[in-house]
């Protein structure tokens, strides 16, 4: 089936759909449509795209996307920041989710995060570092441009072996960064990590949480790991020679997607395009 490019919600496979993956960013609409794409050769997968602009508010939104679109309990698969708003959909709505999948998830603590920048900064050569660290100083004056090109630095601070470019999936129709979300929901997000709001609300969930994670992921394992380890159902998985975004790596991929179907209970799709 043909990704719905008019719909926030875009649908993989028949349905009923039974599991959704949540983007990151925020604002990084259609990163995930490789992974759906994939996972909807077993059965239905959403990929819905959140547009609201405040963190409150894309759970709210994406409350609702799930209870019209999807056969709830779902398995929701989250991708960085996409990993944070399942954690939170699923402590304020746990009826929706009966699973939750974090991959790449960033670090749920403040003291995890404080050396995160600095690493990618550290993976980058001298000409692109010195880019990088003009488009941080930006900060909220970034436009969609200046967000994807700071997106496409860090994404090769945070590889390990990125696929080359003739192999690397393409994401959804319509897919690109988009600044106003980004500026207006990143503060809040970090905010509550900063509170310890969002580990209050991930100590709380009762479902099966997996968190799949590259070992050369900048965003430290320890970061997501140890805040969990108390949780009932709780496991961690962490793939060798992998970054940040799995699905895009060359010597990772396959186990990825592997490790993906293993946790969603379901035999390995091939991860060919």
């Amino acid at each position: 089936m043909r990704e719905n490019v008019t719909d926030p919600v875009h649908r993989h496979g028949p349905a009923p759909y039974r599991i959704a993956v949540l983007h990151g960013g925020p604002g990084a609409a259609g990163e995930m449509a490789p992974v759906a794409r994939v996972l909807s050769r077993r059965g239905g997968v959403l990929e819905p795209w959140q547009t609201a602009l405040s963190v409150d508010g894309q759970v709210a939104e994406l409350a609702g996307w799930l209870r019209e679109a999807a056969t709830p309990p779902v398995a929701c698969v989250g991708h960085s920041f996409g990993a944070w708003l399942g954690l939170l959909l699923a402590a304020r709505h746990p009826g929706l989710v009966g699973k939750l999948i974090l991959v790449g998830s960033g670090p749920l603590e403040a003291r995890h995060a404080e050396g995160l920048t600095h690493t990618r900064l550290g993976r980058l050569a001298p000409g692109e570092r010195r880019e990088a660290e003009a488009l941080l100083a930006a900060g909220p004056g970034l436009d969609d441009a200046g967000l994807a090109r700071l997106g496409a630095l860090f994404g090769r601070a945070d590889a390990y072996d990125p696929l080359a470019p003739e192999d690397t999936p393409p994401s959804g129709p319509d897919a690109g960064v988009q600044a106003a979300i980004f500026s207006a929901v990143w503060p809040e997000a970090a905010a509550l990590r900063q509170s310890g709001e969002l580990l209050r609300q991930a100590r709380s969930l009762r479902c099966p949480v997996i968190a799949i994670h590259g070992a050369h992921d900048p965003h430290p394992l320890a970061g997501v790991s140890e805040p969990l380890a108390g949780l009932a159902g709780f496991r961690c998985l962490t793939l060798p020679r992998c970054g940040h975004t799995p699905w895009l790596e060359r010597q990772a991929r396959e186990y990825f997607f592997e490790a993906l179907a293993a946790a969603l209970g379901e035999d390995a799709p091939s991860a060919g395009a």
